[in-house]
């Protein structure tokens, strides 16, 4: 049996044995500690490691559903220690040459919705969007034996990013309206570059994927009824598209706090999250699957902080997932990107804990 096949069988609730030994990655900081303590600094990390990514990508980029044509980037000042820039987006940023931070965002181009029409003429579809190497692309992804994804892009999260929190939450209830047009125009390009890719495949996408990050630890940047509202047929649209295709997956990577959006991420036809972080609230992977029952599906859901103790540890964190694992629909892996107080010897001690189970 493949990973793919593998994980096809988990996600349907099929019969299986074991779980898929899942390497997503770390901080630059992780790896340069690795190295330190013995990793070979140039193997790929999946051969080292004997484990795989979590899915395959087919176009390999978001691109295909991203602003297009970009902004035109310009450098503002750039000294030893920092660049100011504004970027490929039109945000203005303040980056850090020597620490592994989120950029510091100082200026945007869209503000309120009266700068809205300069982003939706680069949200259009148009034949410059496809990778001239598609079919190459498909085939390698096909022929990796992992699951397939295709990338569905984002909605409120790339808003987020192209004007900042504060304008967007004063824009959602100052001007509802073009926030709506633009949950429907980024959600008619990903159900147009669907309709691009899944039709040159041999064998169907397994999950539609995009991306979010809108909750913090106290909870989502958008409230439930707004996502009901403006958000949620953006989703339907792109999970019936998907549908159209046999493919009935559709995966959002959020981090955070997102329990108060799960059921409308559900009603609206997304049913896999990604990672489902434990975090200071102490998410808990079984008591969702109880509350929202075998609809919700799970990648991720280990807490990465307990890598950082030791053997004891993780032991005891395999253990209080294990009956999930069993149970189907969930994929163990670390809820993020593996710390830098985690020591090498303590990864690979639980790489090969999940490579020993069995059920």
């Amino acid at each position: 049996m493949s990973i793919r096949q593998l994980w096809q069988t988990i996600m349907n609730y099929g019969d299986f044995d074991r779980m898929p030994v899942i390497h997503w990655g770390g901080w630059d900081e992780t790896r340069a500690r690795w190295i330190s303590e013995g990793m070979p600094e140039n193997v790929d990390d999946h051969t080292y490691f004997q484990a795989t990514p979590h899915c395959a990508w087919i176009s390999g980029s978001d691109k295909a559903v991203h602003l297009y044509p970009p902004f035109e980037e310009e450098v503002l000042e750039d000294t030893k220690e920092y660049r100011i820039y504004k970027d490929e987006c039109g945000v203005t940023k303040k980056e850090w040459k020597h620490k592994s931070s989120p950029p510091h965002c100082i200026d945007f181009t869209l503000k309120t919705g009266n700068d809205w029409s300069e982003f939706k003429k680069r949200l259009q579809p148009c034949p410059e969007r496809i990778p001239p190497d598609l079919a190459e692309r498909i085939e390698r992804a096909q022929n990796s034996g992992l699951p397939l994804a295709l990338h569905t892009g984002s909605m409120m999260g790339w808003i987020r990013d192209w004007m900042g929190v504060e304008n967007m939450s004063y824009l959602m209830y100052d001007d509802p309206e073009v926030y709506s047009d633009m949950m429907s125009t980024l959600s008619y390009l990903v159900c147009w570059y669907i309709d691009q890719v899944a039709p040159k495949m041999r064998t169907k996408l397994d999950m539609g994927f995009g991306w979010e990050d809108i909750c913090g630890k106290s909870g989502p940047l958008v409230s439930p009824a707004i996502f009901k509202k403006h958000v949620a047929p953006g989703y339907r649209k792109i999970r019936n598209k998907l549908e159209e295709y046999g493919t009935k997956l559709l995966a959002v990577d959020c981090d955070g706090f997102i329990e108060p959006l799960l059921s409308d991420w559900l009603d609206a036809g997304v049913n896999v999250q990604c990672p489902v972080e434990i975090g200071t609230w102490n998410a808990d992977p079984m008591a969702l699957r109880k509350k929202y029952g075998k609809e919700l599906r799970i990648i991720g859901g280990f807490n990465k902080l307990v890598l950082e103790k030791g053997p004891e540890a993780i032991d005891v964190e395999i253990e209080r997932r294990l009956p999930l694992m069993k149970e189907g629909g969930f994929v163990v892996m670390p809820d993020h990107l593996i710390t830098p107080d985690t020591s090498l010897a303590n990864y690979k001690y639980y790489l090969n804990r999940i490579r020993e189970l069995r059920f």
